[in-house]
C-alpha cells in the first residue's frame, strides 16, 4: 500500500462522516455509507460490467475499468421509500400512503432504482453526496460520482434497505482517471 492509497482510505472515511453528518428533512437519517476497498471493489467493478453488458450500456465499460483502477470507493444510498410522514406530494402521489402503496405494486417491476421514492429523502441523497465529494476535493482526492455503481453495489446487496444510491470512486495520482476517457454507448 502506498502513501497515497492510505491518505485516499482516510479521506473516504472523512467522506463517510460528512455523508452522514450532512442535514437531512426533519432530522430523520435515512443514509447509508460504505466504504469499498481490495476484493469488494474488484466485485463491484464486475458488477458494473455485467449490468453494462445486459443493459447494453456501454459507458457501464468505462466506469467499471474506472472503479477497478481506484484506490478506493464509498458507497452512499438512502432509503428512499420510506416517505416521512409530510404528504407533500412531491413524490407524486397525494399522500404518503398512496406513494407506499404503489411502491410494494411497482416492487414487481424490474428498474435501476425502485420507485417511487420520498422526495425529501432524494434530497437527503444529494446533500450527503455533496457533502462527501466536497470534502474529497478539499482533500484533492479525484472523485466522480457514479450512478452505474450504485446500481451494481445495490444489485450486490452492499446496501440493505436503500432504493438509491451513488458509487464515488477516488484516486490520487498524477492524472485523474475519471475525465478525458472514451465515452461509449453515450
Amino acid at each position: 500500500m502506498t502513501v497515497e492509497t492510505e491518505a485516499v482510505e482516510t479521506v473516504a472515511r472523512l467522506m463517510v462522516l460528512a455523508a452522514r453528518t450532512a442535514p437531512k428533512a426533519i432530522g430523520e437519517d435515512s443514509i447509508t455509507c460504505r466504504i469499498l476497498t481490495g476484493k469488494e471493489q474488484e466485485k463491484l467493478s464486475r458488477q458494473i460490467e455485467l449490468m453494462g453488458t445486459e443493459l447494453g450500456l456501454g459507458f457501464f465499460s468505462v466506469n467499471a475499468d474506472q472503479v477497478q483502477k481506484s484506490d478506493a470507493t464509498v458507497l452512499i444510498g438512502v432509503a428512499g421509500k420510506s416517505p416521512l410522514g409530510l404528504n407533500c406530494r412531491g413524490c407524486g402521489y397525494p399522500t404518503c400512503e398512496a406513494m407506499k402503496k404503489a411502491g410494494r405494486a411497482a416492487a414487481k417491476r424490474q428498474s435501476q432504482y425502485g420507485g417511487p421514492n420520498c422526495i425529501f429523502k432524494v434530497s437527503d441523497l444529494g446533500i450527503a453526496v455533496g457533502s462527501a465529494v466536497k470534502t474529497a476535493s478539499i482533500h484533492n482526492v479525484d472523485n466522480r460520482i457514479m450512478f452505474t455503481a450504485g446500481v451494481a453495489a445495490m444489485a450486490l446487496g452492499m446496501l440493505k434497505g436503500c432504493s438509491i444510491a451513488y458509487g464515488i470512486p477516488l484516486k490520487a495520482s498524477g492524472k485523474s482517471p475519471y475525465f478525458d476517457v472514451p465515452t461509449i454507448g453515450h
